[in-house]
């Protein structure tokens, strides 16, 4: 394996990229290989692990429980279907005293909107303060977004208000959210 100064792993050199970054005391969130990890899976005393994709294949450890959800990321994919499935099992899990890992194969869409939806109805959290706060412990989730439409939707469904708005720009239907960042690309 290689490593940093002979005795650190790269996987933990950069956590929000290779490891697993920790959302909430029992949630985690990764890519497909920091899943597939047994060091980062038992050092992270994950009990249950949730494969949000089609090109990811677990490995299976012992004391670990697995939940495939096959979801292509692709903005017609319908991620809404697994919205209310997936956040309550990441909920019942953290009631039995347990941990998740939410993974997909880059730890950037499909498994980042699924873990915001599971902030939105557990903790209650607006959308634009779950993107704020799970992109503070990953920054580089960004769902796509066909994705974004269906968490602004989710959003109604919960609280009867949204705070995230699909706009247009040059690059097609975005979330408000993405407005600055696509003006300084634009830009350049």
């Amino acid at each position: 394996m290689n490593t940093v100064l002979g005795t650190i792993p790269i996987l933990f050199r950069h956590p929000s990229i290779y490891g697993l970054s920790r959302i909430t005391s029992s949630l985690y969130l990764s890519n497909g290989t920091a899943a597939n990890n047994k060091l980062l899976l038992f050092a992270s005393q994950i009990t249950t692990v949730i494969n949000v994709s089609v090109e990811v294949v677990n490995t299976f450890y012992p004391d670990i429980h697995y939940m495939h959800i096959p979801v292509t990321d692709t903005p017609i994919s319908r991620l809404y279907d697994y919205f209310d499935l997936v956040a309550d099992r990441i909920h019942n899990v953290d009631l039995q005293q347990g941990r998740t890992l939410l993974h997909c194969a880059a730890g950037i869409s499909r498994s980042a909107a699924l873990c915001l939806a599971y902030l939105m109805k557990y903790h209650a959290m607006s959308l634009a303060n779950a993107y704020a706060w799970v992109k503070s412990c990953r920054p580089i989730i960004r769902p796509n977004n066909g994705f974004w439409r269906q968490l602004v939707q989710y959003e109604y469904k919960l609280f009867g208000t949204n705070t995230v708005r699909m706009v247009n720009s040059p690059l097609g239907l975005i979330p408000d959210l993405y407005e600055n960042e696509v003006r300084i690309m634009i830009a350049f």
